[in-house]
């Protein structure tokens, strides 16, 4: 059976991008109620409003989704504010849950977490053997401590807490502000808007060296609940598509489904980031049976189709 049938769900974060998939999927689960307030309800950084909401709504599971993040530049342009909300939201939320009798906290991490040089894929039991890639170590840093906290919380007051690692997400509804961005919504935009404009040429961050490993936003809020209704275990769990593509390569799959065939210009005064993001997904799998089932060529078309759909007009829930 389910650990969620019958459990009243508390989702952070319901309303964004991964959240409102998450409600989706969960609600699949014969749950008895779900509660997934926006920030503007509950701003996670005040330790009253967490109260208030954790009162009212009375969860028996948390699942810990909301989160202050953004792309390369985002991450070296306010590292500190990244820190200090990301770990406050979390830190609180945790610690209010286990005093108001959540049975179970479900919180994800990021990917960012993980050491700048960790041999790939990248194993959970490489967590900690190293610092994480620089530009979005605060970041990165912030999430891990909620690892700790789960992990040194089960220890000593049998809190039960589970931590899941997931790669960089895309999809329908992903953000596509220049500012904040992350990889694939960026070469979206500016692939498009080359096309529109009939510019000869764009100019990308780096040296398209680095690779990465992207997960459909759609698979990840099934890995996601999947953990929710069948993992217990204390140990950190990856979530991923195990498919790894360098920057350049997915750049000109992105040209190439868009349709622009002018010019690809690289800037390598702009930092690559991490050199290598790609995750051992085995454990996923072996826990709580998670498989990702979309290709990133099948993912990219989606995320394509549904940006031209609607870059005209208001994004519903932004």
């Amino acid at each position: 059976m389910s650990l969620l049938t019958g459990k009243r769900v508390l989702v952070t974060g319901g309303s964004g991008f991964l959240g409102a998939r998450v409600v989706d999927e969960i609600a699949k689960h014969d749950v008895a109620s779900i509660d997934a307030p926006r920030s503007a309800q509950c701003d996670l950084r005040e330790r009253d409003a967490i109260r208030g909401v954790l009162a009212d709504a009375r969860p028996e599971v948390v699942v810990h989704l909301a989160a202050v993040v953004g792309g390369i530049g985002a991450n070296m342009a306010t590292p500190g504010a990244f820190f200090y909300e990301n770990a406050l939201m979390g830190i609180q939320l945790i610690e209010e849950s286990r005093q108001a009798g959540v049975e179970r906290f479900v919180c994800v991490g990021t990917v960012c977490a993980y050491p700048k040089h960790a041999p790939a894929p990248f194993k959970e039991e490489d967590l900690w053997n190293g610092y994480p890639e620089e530009t979005n170590a605060p970041y990165g840093l912030a999430k891990k401590m909620l690892l700790v906290q789960l992990q040194a919380y089960r220890q000593q007051y049998g809190f039960e807490g589970v931590y899941l690692l997931p790669v960089n997400l895309y999809g329908p509804r992903d953000n596509f502000d220049d500012r904040t961005s992350h990889v694939i919504p960026a070469l979206i935009k500016k692939c498009d808007a080359a096309l529109e404009s009939g510019a000869p040429s764009i100019v990308c961050w780096g040296t398209g060296k680095a690779s990465r490993e992207f997960l459909y936003v759609g698979d990840a809020a099934e890995g996601i609940v999947a953990a929710a209704a069948r993992y217990s275990g204390a140990e950190p769990v990856n979530l991923g598509s195990g498919e790894e593509i360098s920057i350049a390569a997915l750049t000109e799959l992105i040209a190439e489904l868009v349709g622009f065939t002018g010019e690809i210009i690289w800037d390598p005064t702009k930092p690559d980031g991490q050199p290598r993001r790609w995750l051992d997904i085995s454990r996923a799998q072996q826990e709580f049976g998670f498989r990702a089932s979309t290709s990133l060529r099948e993912g990219l078309e989606r995320t394509i189709e549904w940006y031209r759909s609607t870059r005209r007009a208001p994004v519903p829930g932004r």
